[in-house]
């Protein structure tokens, strides 16, 4: 059994270098909702150095709600938003000898894409015309998954150690009760649950199957780090290898 443990990085959290190492997988801002070029490329340099692979995190154009708020965009709109951000990003990978594995749309972009199809393709048009070897990291059994595998890419099914899920298995909307979990033995439990069993409990308290490929750990949270380290050691002594999804391989062999 294996996992990968993945982390928004180069947002401008001060937490960066002490996730990396704890972490397989990075999905690194692309600057529309937060960071930019220098601390974009400071971040794929340092996952180099740790030997994580690389990702886009392309994210609706709004730094002042951080792309966490649903924006009205056509598809070519989000397609051309995509393929700039994929693109910048993989340009500064380039400069520095690397190359991206994955893509993972960003917050509002993200579960706007998990549920509605006309964003969801134009998320992965977008991915497919620019390059069609990347891998796209989506939520569990949403519609962006489908989206990809339809389309012929490699979909990466992606959970959250500390996010709150709802019967029919999106996420709780941060603005709702229940949206985040701040308990460490609470996270470390659903983590396992998750990666071991394939199901999630609800908040409402059902159980939600699920296919857990990819293990998403907030990088912005008060416990961030903690959670990493523990989530980790749990599963590591639970016999899961915790390597990066095999289609992303590592980076130092980009």
């Amino acid at each position: 059994m294996q996992i990968d443990l993945n982390c928004d990085l180069g947002e401008g959290c001060p937490l960066d270098a002490e996730l990396m190492p704890l972490i397989t997988s990075a999905n690194i801002a692309c600057g529309f909702h937060a960071g930019g070029p220098d601390m974009a490329l400071a971040t794929i340099q340092l996952a180099a150095h740790h030997h994580v692979a690389i990702g886009a995190h392309p994210s609706f154009p709004d730094r002042a709600n951080f792309g966490r708020v649903e924006m009205v965009r056509t598809e070519q709109q989000v397609f051309e938003d995509c393929v700039y951000q994929i693109g910048a990003l993989a340009g500064l990978a380039r400069a520095a000898g690397l190359s991206l594995s994955h893509v993972k749309p960003h917050g509002a972009l993200y579960n706007q894409a998990a549920r509605d199809p006309l964003v969801a393709e134009a998320v992965v048009a977008a991915i497919r015309d620019f390059d069609p070897s990347l891998a796209v990291f989506g939520l569990a059994s949403s519609v962006l998954v489908d989206a990809a595998r339809r389309a012929g890419l490699v979909a990466v099914e992606e959970v959250f150690a500390d996010r709150g899920y709802r019967a029919d298995g999106s996420l709780v909307p941060r603005s709702q009760p229940g949206a985040l979990v701040d308990d460490e033995g609470e996270v470390i439990a659903r983590t396992l649950d998750m990666v071991r069993e394939r199901r999630v409990r609800a908040v409402t308290g059902e159980w939600v199957p699920l296919n857990a490929q990819t293990v998403c750990l907030h990088g912005d949270g008060p416990h961030a780090v903690a959670f990493a380290q523990r989530i980790r050691a749990a599963l590591e002594a639970a016999g899961v290898d915790v390597i990066a999804p095999p289609h992303c391989g590592d980076v130092s062999q980009s």
